[in-house]
């Protein structure tokens, strides 16, 4: 009797054609999404049966060992009794973790991720990637307080969920320092990429010698001094093997940063007679920067985050206010572009601005399966696609 049951298990007719069995296939997703799905909404449910109430009774006290309410969820979430979260990772051949971490999600997403909710009830987002959001939600220090986790979630339901982690991490950081969550901590790590430790430093590490004669240098630097520093480092070893050397490019790098450090020591040409004004600008940087402007009477207010263009970063306003302040570097203003306007080319030939217009408004390859933020492969890909066609 078993044996003939398992024979039928998982049996496939062996006359399905190749589009038969790519049309069984995703059947098969589509009912797996479903189930997910309605499981979120079932373990919700079962949250909801079993509130704090339910394990408090008049007239008695609280022991230790006792039943008690269990907060699974991030604020505004409700609490539910302790036991009922063993009992369904139990129905369900899971750990008690995986099925809190279950309830938790569905929680979370009911009552904090509303628009994504709904996108994962009507099939447009699948239930797993809407639980790795909820889960960086949950558990993000400092807390997102109702409103920060609306705005994670008006961003990630704007993108129907399709999104990465690295992309998620940055926009929960940006939710901290958009809604001020984080407060200064001298304590704090320094690595917990809210800066409220400055992590900037240059350390020579002396005691570590290798055989081969050489120490390590490590060094954390600020955006625009990194960008300096490399354009810099990069030059020089271009010059060493323009001058002959034969040693590989890691090689000519290193020496290079000797070849500043020896080049400063020597000569500063910036003396004390030297006049700053007339100096020529040691740093000239084209910066895309995105921030949201709002109008409060006469007043334009802007957010305090906004988004580099280069490498697509988060960069902080008194950053880039930092930058164009130091007396060493060039500032080209140019006029604000209205991302809103329709701009149209009449010849093959795309101009600079329309390629300006389309690259910053939308932000990333928009051609292809492969979309992916890079600026100036923007007017390459019409090209391709004119060619193409």
């Amino acid at each position: 009797m078993i044996e003939a049951l398992a024979q039928g298990i998982g049996k496939v007719e062996d006359d399905l054609s190749a589009s038969d069995v790519l049309a069984s296939i995703r059947a098969r997703k589509a009912d797996e999404d479903r189930a997910a799905a309605d499981q979120l909404v079932l373990a919700a449910r079962w949250a909801d049966l079993h509130p704090p109430e339910s394990i408090h009774h008049a007239a008695t006290f609280t022991v230790p060992g006792c039943e008690h309410e269990e907060p699974i969820a991030g604020q505004g979430a409700p609490l539910v009794a302790e036991f009922c979260i063993a009992e369904l990772g139990a129905v369900l051949g899971m750990s008690t973790t995986s099925a809190k971490k279950l309830i938790g999600q569905a929680l979370e997403l009911r009552h904090r991720l509303p628009r994504l909710w709904a996108q994962v009830q009507s099939g447009v987002v699948p239930a797993w990637r809407a639980r790795s959001v909820a889960e960086a939600t949950i558990h993000t220090v400092p807390a997102l307080t109702v409103e920060a986790a609306a705005h994670v979630d008006a961003q990630v339901a704007a993108v129907a969920g399709r999104i990465g982690p690295a992309q998620l991490d940055r926009l929960v950081a940006e939710t901290i320092r958009r809604f001020e969550l984080g407060a200064p901590d001298p304590t704090a790590d320094p690595e917990d990429g809210h800066l409220h430790v400055d992590p900037r430093h240059a350390t020579l590490n002396d005691e570590d010698v290798d055989f081969g004669g050489t120490m390590h240098f490590d060094a954390v630097l600020g955006i625009a001094d990194a960008f300096d520093l490399g354009h810099a480092v990069s030059h020089d070893a271009a010059v060493q093997k323009a001058l002959g050397s034969t040693e590989s490019l890691d090689v000519r790098r290193s020496k290079a940063l000797g070849n500043l450090a020896r080049a400063q020591t020597a000569l500063d040409l910036a003396g004390i007679g030297a006049e700053p004004t007339k100096l020529p600008p040691a740093r000239e940087v084209v910066v895309h920067a995105h921030f949201e402007a709002t109008t409060v009477g006469e007043t334009t207010v802007f957010a305090p985050t906004g988004r580099m263009e280069n490498l697509q970063r988060l960069v902080l306003l008194e950053q880039v206010q930092g930058w164009c302040a130091d007396n060493h570097t060039k500032v080209t203003i140019k006029p604000v572009i209205d991302l809103n306007t329709e701009l149209s080319a009449p010849g093959y030939t795309i101009p600079a601005w329309l390629r300006e217009q389309i690259a910053l408004r939308d932000g990333r390859r928009v051609l292809g399966s492969d979309a992916t933020p890079r600026l100036r492969s923007c007017d390459e890909e019409v090209h391709q696609a004119r060619s193409a066609a």
